[in-house]
């Protein structure tokens, strides 16, 4: 369970649900009608379910079962009427028992919006106090729902009646299906899988087990969530909340086509079913169609005038597409029909949270943990908010940043540094306003992080995110594992500042990550997603998404790369429509979605249809993937290398300038340490292609052989053409920082502890070399800073860096230098330079030995 923090329970509801153990229960029914009748529920064959639900009944009134399909089955297809009518019937045939008949009739009250029924449906089970219920896993899962709705801790409820019921019938599917869905809303999809997979070890094709399970991976596992959505529709088409999520996902995706044609099926089901209006509300707001939008959301609130899940899905969808603003107002709006509905509240939190409405939206948050603290989502962001009531906040007139406090002394200057000259720049380029100061958290705790971005500890691989006018980034020392440039993401974010302010938040993912990823490499080239052999294969084998649907790209990527892909993508369109049409058409694009226009109509106007644009674009990137390496073979066997057994030297022979075949034979005489052998293969194929491999890099190689046959001018030479290509090499920047040093050629040191603090700022090395570099180039202020920083990050000889600092403070007549003298003698107290110094500072009239 992730940072889920269980309160303790309320006593006299527990009572209240131990007491409940008690009712009577019919056996399920076990005839061949009854097994047609199910068959027929679980299928989507409603209309025929009931049918035969109906002849079960007359039957025998006295099976629980049949009154369960007449009531569910009308409730699947809307027509609560007919199962109003179906469960008071069954009230009153099964006065003195029916828990499952009272749970189901507590669903339908909830969809009847009837607080009353509800009501006293939960005083009829609370009434059903007998020492028999706890014998029958049907009325353990039953009690369980009822304890549920009663606001007891759902730990106990999991414990002491969805285990126990599972360990008496291990074959009830209810069980996991109750289970599941608990887990589910409150977050635990960990757990919630786990229920529904040990369901489907039970009954591997039951729809609401697979659907139950796809919820559960929807938040990650977005492949296995499409195996377990097309699992469940191949046993039932009509299985309402599997259509629904996949609309949902769709829309997520920007295919609002076909989320349109799922809510279609949905309706065809059932006309009036709530979500699926409140669905083609969002898509009617997507595509500007105000009058559309309104008449769904009414259409949505037929059943229930009042029901507060409506505009809650509303503004969700809408907070998911960034308009946050628009998302706030619909949740408020829920809260106006239910003050206490928790989603609504945890979501607006999170919606001012993005909007920079801290306190209210902490103090929403705080009330959602009090009321439910097993709700992890909500746990979390408490947690969190102790944790920011930490950070260091950097303040100027444009920008507030929120840092620990150990890294905001370190690099916090840069970081406003950069921030401003971002600001400077983007803002100028667009013509944009921003009227409010732009927030931005970076975190040195990964966690800390997904949890301000995501609402859940978990991390899907993102350094950076923009909602808007705030910001959230990780700090360098999260990603020490896998280095990354902080600065190019800095200035990836800000510019999505710039490109969602224009637009109101009205712009699709592949255009907002295109611009950004643009502007990364309009600033330094070595910034951005750059052409390496990778994308060209990709680009070779037909994997460029068509400009209208780029955005599914980053929602269903196939791998990591497919994502690091997407983005690469992205950015090189933006560069094909600036070369297109010049840069002012694109800046008028953004102009027409803050106005409302659509993307597609955007596009057309300004660069011509659609169509052309993207046929000539596929022609454009194969042209650039061509270019790159023309002479390079990067074919790879379909069963691959280590497949190939003794059919391999046939292929390496058919193959002789590929380039895996030459890199894996290099590869092994680096690892033998035959580097004579090495060096002429790595020479030879390094001359094949120079660049970015999108994986193990030949020249990295190379360096490292030439280090090892001591040719240092090779070997340095082979590094800058790395570091000058790529945005975070850090150990080539390290080695290279390292020579420079040690040559005392002071302007390459300078540069290269630049772009090492632009990667890592969190070692000291850099700022000593910086010190040295400064000082000997004659900016001794730049030396001063760099070494008080190098102090903060326990440089590996202290007595040094305190002693150098003293004297240059010495010498720019700063009386701080007798305290860094004298911390150095502390450190090393027979450091004769430091006593003699210390003199110096003491007798001004004795000058310091150089």
């Amino acid at each position: 369970m992730p940072r889920a923090h269980p309160h303790s329970s309320n006593r006299s509801l527990w009572s209240l649900c131990l007491a409940l153990a008690l009712s009577l229960i019919t056996p399920v029914a076990r005839s061949a009608e009854w097994a047609d009748c199910w068959k027929a529920y679980t299928e989507g064959r409603y209309d025929e379910a009931l049918k035969l639900a109906e002849e079960g009944r007359k039957a025998n009134r006295r099976v629980e079962d049949w009154r369960l399909i007449l009531i569910r089955a009308n409730l699947a297809t809307g027509k609560l009427t007919e199962a109003r009518k179906a469960l008071e019937a069954a009230v009153d045939d099964f006065s003195t028992y029916g828990l499952r008949i009272r749970i189901a009739g507590h669903e339908l009250a909830q969809a009847l919006g009837d607080v009353d029924l509800a009501k006293g449906l939960l005083q009829d089970l609370g009434s059903m106090a007998g020492p028999r219920s706890r014998d029958s896993a049907t009325n353990l899962v039953a009690i369980g729902q009822a304890a549920i709705h009663m606001g007891i801790e759902p730990r106990l409820i999991l414990e002491n009646f969805f285990s126990q019921a599972k360990r008496k019938t291990p074959e009830y599917r209810e069980t996991y299906i109750a289970a599941g869905m608990l887990a589910l809303e409150k977050s635990d999809f960990a757990l919630a899988a786990e229920w529904f997979r040990e369901g489907l070890g039970k009954s591997p094709k039951d729809p609401d087990l697979q659907y139950g399970l796809a919820r559960a991976l929807s938040s990650g596992g977005r492949s296995k969530m499409a195996e377990a959505l097309t699992a469940a529709l191949a046993v039932n088409p009509n299985h309402v909340p599997s259509l629904l999520l996949i609309a949902d996902h769709s829309i997520d995706a920007e295919q609002y086509a076909e989320a349109e044609r799922y809510l279609s099926r949905v309706l065809a089901v059932n006309p009036n079913q709530p979500d699926a209006w409140a669905y083609r509300s969002v898509l009617a707001h997507l595509t500007h169609k105000t009058e559309e939008e309104t008449a769904a959301r009414d259409k949505a609130l037929v059943q229930w005038k009042k029901n507060p899940r409506v505009d809650f899905l509303i503004g969700l969808k809408l907070s998911q597409k960034y308009r946050f603003k628009e998302g706030a107002a619909h949740q408020r709006v829920a809260l106006e029909f239910d003050p206490d509905y928790a989603p609504a509240q945890l979501q607006l939190a999170q919606d001012l949270l993005r909007l920079g409405q801290d306190a209210e939206g902490w103090e929403l948050a705080e009330q959602v943990h009090k009321r439910d603290g097993y709700l992890v989502t909500a746990y979390n962001l408490t947690t969190l908010r102790d944790a920011l009531s930490k950070f260091t906040i950097l303040t100027n007139a444009h920008f507030q940043v929120r840092m620990v406090s150990s890294e905001a002394a370190i690099y916090g200057d840069r970081v406003m540094a950069l921030l401003n000259r971002a600001r400077t720049n983007l803002v100028s380029k667009y013509g944009a306003t921003l009227e409010d100061p732009t927030y931005v958290e970076i975190f040195n705790d990964s966690k800390d992080f997904a949890v301000r971005t995501f609402g859940m500890p978990d991390n899907p691989g993102f350094l950076g995110v923009c909602f808007g006018r705030v910001v959230t980034a990780n700090s360098p020392a999260t990603t020490t594992a896998n280095p990354a440039n902080w600065e190019a993401v800095l200035w990836h974010e800000f510019c999505h500042v710039i490109t969602l302010t224009i637009t109101k938040n009205k712009m699709p993912r592949w255009l907002s990550e295109g611009i950004s990823v643009y502007e990364e490499r309009q600033e330094n080239p070595t910034w951005g997603h750059a052409m390496d052999l990778k994308f060209r294969e990709f680009i070779q084998n037909g994997k460029l998404a068509p400009i209208g649907k780029m955005s599914s790209s980053f929602l269903t990527p196939e791998s990591d790369e497919f994502l690091q892909f997407a983005y690469f993508q992205a950015g090189m369109v933006i560069e094909f429509l600036v070369q297109r049409g010049g840069f002012e058409k694109l800046k008028q694009v953004l102009i027409d979605l803050g106005d409302g226009k659509e993307i597609n109509p955007s596009l057309e106007a300004h660069f011509g249809d659609l169509k052309s644009l993207e046929k000539d674009f596929e022609k454009h990137a194969k042209q650039l993937a061509d270019k790159l390496a023309p002479d390079v073979d990067t074919a790879r066997p379909e069963t691959g290398f280590t497949n190939l057994g003794q059919d391999r030297q046939t292929w390496e022979t058919l193959h002789p300038r590929n380039f895996y075949v030459l890199l894996d034979k290099a590869q092994k005489l680096v690892t033998d340490k035959k580097w004579t052998e090495a060096k002429a293969a790595l020479e030879k194929l390094v001359a094949l292609y120079d660049g970015p491999t999108g994986g193990t890099d030949p020249r990295i190689l190379l360096a490292r052989t030439y280090r090892a046959l001591n040719e240092s001018k090779d070997e340095r030479r082979v590094l800058e053409r790395v570091v000058s290509m790529e945005s975070a090499p850090l150990d080539p920047v390290r080695r290279l920082l390292d020579m420079a040093a040690a040559s005392k050629e002071w302007d390459a040191a300078r540069r290269l502890a630049q772009i090492h603090l632009a990667i890592d700022p969190l070692t000291a090395t850099p700022y000593l070399v910086l010190a040295k570099a400064n000082e000997a180039l004659g900016d001794a202020k730049g030396a001063i800073e760099a070494l008080r920083t190098a102090l903060l990050l326990d440089p590996p000889q202290p007595a040094e860096t305190h002693y150098n600092l003293a004297r240059l403070l010495h010498g720019q007549q700063d009386p701080s230098a007798r305290r860094h003298v004298l911390l150095a003698l502390e450190e090393a107290p027979r450091y004769i330079e430091a006593h003699r110094l210390l003199r110096a500072i003491v007798e001004p009239t004795q000058k310091p030995t150089p």
